[in-house]
């Protein structure tokens, strides 16, 4: 399995993510399903979860809530970019 790193992360509305990853991939990741989780509860705040940042490895928010590049590459979706 390669792993890739995103590079670049915009929040979007309904708790989905804007990622453009090391390999130029631009993708889509729903975060959603993580906020019934105790460890993203604090992202159920719109304001935090607009604080999403990249760093060396992966993305970040405030309060040291992060989420494996692995999970993020596999579980979002490829947009697809017409020729």
């Amino acid at each position: 399995m390669i792993s890739h790193s995103p590079v670049y992360v915009k929040p979007l509305k309904d708790y989905k993510l804007f990622l453009r990853f090391d390999n130029n991939e631009e993708r889509i990741f729903d975060v959603k399903p993580y906020l019934k989780d105790k460890y993203f509860s604090l992202l159920k705040n719109k304001a935090i979860f607009k604080t999403v940042k990249t760093n060396q490895l992966t993305i970040e928010w405030i309060g040291n809530i992060d989420i494996c590049p692995d999970e993020l590459y596999y579980n979002s979706k490829l947009i697809e970019h017409k020729k």
